[in-house]
């Protein structure tokens, strides 16, 4: 019985087609063309590259690692999904551009209708955010999982920021809990070049969940307050090179692990810890980054 079941073996969340099956010959990959956000070059007024998802599965695909027959295609999470965490009020709020407009940092999007923004923007990022939940059940039933997209850990339960507008991060750790036998602790290592300061209050007082948090210090979000939750806060200083940033990763993600044994672990990989990334502040190699995913994806 791979599903949480109450006292009078009735399943105890609600139906959901994240969790269905997924064919054995699929890699662990998950994606969905859907997930790029383009929309009359609106996406370009923000350093955030709204089509780097695509970018990197065209790259696998061209050195022939992946095809589109062998990865997995992300579904949409649904209302009910968001709920999971989400309060209802919150996803009433994403229904005025306004609010999606200061989420996202993109202030023309307030002059757009909401159900424009809805399928331009919320949609692909509603598809991300079920990416990731399938990505978390994928990582029990095989041992590993990537999402392609997704790591919106700026979110919150009642709150969006950072580009940022649905919790996948924390998503995706509660469906495990509520979901999938022998699944109860969970270690976060954030590796973004910001503080991930979504699901550090989602889950301040939640002792089943570990946070390692490695970030630039000086820049977005700077959040006091979610800081609390962090078991393991590394603050970086700007410009921050290869050796050190490794030194610091294997101490602490070592560190960690001698701490709490967790029953999954996610890894939230921001390439923008890259050198000469307009947002991060760091000076970190290329190679270094593959390394590290490499690693922690094994």
């Amino acid at each position: 019985m791979s599903q949480k079941e109450d006292s009078e073996g009735k399943r105890s969340s609600h139906h959901t087609e994240l969790y269905g099956s997924i064919p054995r010959t699929c890699l662990p990959i998950v994606f969905h063309p859907d997930y790029n956000i383009t929309f009359m070059g609106l996406e370009k007024l923000h350093p955030f590259d709204a089509g780097k998802w695509g970018k990197v599965i065209r790259f696998l695909k061209e050195e022939q690692f992946i095809t589109d027959g062998n990865i997995v295609e992300a579904l949409e999470a649904t209302e009910e999904d968001l709920l999971v965490v989400h309060t209802k009020r919150y996803l009433s709020r994403l229904k005025w551009s306004l609010v999606v407009a200061t989420i996202t940092e993109i202030p023309p999007l307030l002059f757009l209708p909401n159900f424009l923004v809805q399928r331009k923007v919320l949609r692909p990022l509603r598809t991300q955010t079920g990416g990731t939940i399938m990505a978390g059940k994928l990582a029990v039933d095989r041992g590993w999982a990537i999402n392609v997209g997704g790591g919106f850990h700026h979110c919150s339960s009642d709150r969006g920021g950072g580009f940022c507008a649905y919790a996948d991060i924390t998503l995706a750790i509660k469906f495990l809990f509520e979901r999938v036998e022998g699944i109860s602790r969970a270690t976060i290592i954030d590796l973004d070049a910001h503080q991930g300061n979504g699901h550090e209050r989602d889950f301040m007082d939640d002792r089943r969940v570990f946070i390692v948090d490695m970030y630039n210090r000086y820049i977005y979000p700077g959040d006091g307050y979610a800081k609390r939750a962090i078991k393991r806060k590394v603050e970086l200083d700007w410009g921050t090179e290869d050796s050190e940033y490794l030194q610091k990763v294997e101490l602490h993600s070592e560190g960690a692990l001698n701490e709490v044994r967790p029953d999954i672990i996610v890894y939230n990989a921001g390439t923008d810890i890259l050198d000469g990334d307009p947002l991060g502040g760091l000076s970190i190699s290329p190679q270094v980054l593959y390394l590290l995913c490499l690693t922690l994806n094994i």
